[in-house]
């Protein structure tokens, strides 16, 4: 994998993470405001890198107060294998969309929004669309060079025999090809796509989220804010609104069959 030019988001941004869940907190949208109920549609949650599902509980409750049925990945820590934890995450999606009988949203935050590309590729038989969170999907490292370090660092101990760590071939080997290949791959048709950025963004390269085949939505929020940051949570609400339609567009109308009229005699 070719390492992008160097790239210094201005990192403090990330500082305003209490101020954007103190914000969440007082707006409508937390309580519901302005949003359609969502009538359980089932949404799969995938955190960030070094995050856990945990990063998304609030997420996770706001989506359940408001009609949805969300569901978590399975993550304590999102720095294994990005092959292995797709595996996972596909088994996990199968589960979820039979046990709901239904095709499944993705919401994936940061590197979790790549995960959803390649689950998306993979499987369009069982995810109706995906939204990301501040992801790199245009190029995964394009990140700060602190963060890029971080993926080095743990790479190594990953190839040192550390277990539950990407390794350095997932990058630069063949352990992670069928994932590279998926993560490049054209998007399906049938299959929705936004991407939600923010040029305030202390951590990703907002250019990098500019997938070609998702609809950009913008907002303002630091990365690691977007999964609490209410601007956020709006234009995640409206993207599932978004889903839920176009799968209500698909589903096959009812034919009515129309009784003879009876001539009732004089």
């Amino acid at each position: 994998m070719r390492i992008p030019h160097p790239y210094l988001p201005p990192m403090w941004r990330e500082t305003r993470v209490g101020f954007e869940l103190a914000g969440l907190m007082r707006s409508d949208v937390w309580r519901g405001g302005g949003v359609t109920d969502g009538n359980g549609q089932p949404v799969m949650l995938v955190s960030g890198l070094l995050a856990g599902d945990q990063s998304l509980n609030l997420m996770a409750r706001w989506l359940k107060s408001t009609g949805h049925r969300p569901c978590r990945a399975g993550i304590a820590s999102n720095v294994d294998c990005s092959q292995r934890a797709a595996e996972r995450l596909e088994g996990r999606l199968e589960c979820l969309a039979e046990d709901s009988g239904q095709r499944v949203a993705i919401v994936g935050q940061s590197r979790g929004g790549s995960f959803a590309r390649v689950l998306a590729v993979r499987r369009p038989d069982l995810v109706s669309g995906i939204v990301t969170l501040g992801s790199p999907l245009k190029h995964q490292l394009a990140v700060h060079p602190l963060v890029r370090g971080s993926l080095f660092a743990m790479g190594l101990l990953g190839t040192a025999g550390i277990d539950g760590l990407m390794r350095r071939s997932c990058l630069w080997g063949e352990c992670c090809s069928d994932y590279w290949h998926d993560f490049a791959g054209d998007f399906p048709p049938g299959v929705g796509f936004v991407s939600i950025y923010s040029r305030t963004d202390g951590v990703v390269k907002w250019r990098a989220c500019l997938d070609p085949a998702a609809e950009a939505v913008e907002v303002r929020a630091s990365h690691i804010g977007m999964g609490v940051n209410a601007e956020a949570y709006r234009a995640v609400a409206a993207s599932l609104e978004g889903l839920r339609a176009a799968e209500a567009a698909k589903a096959p109308r009812r034919r009515t069959t129309q009784r003879p009229h009876l001539r009732l005699a004089a």
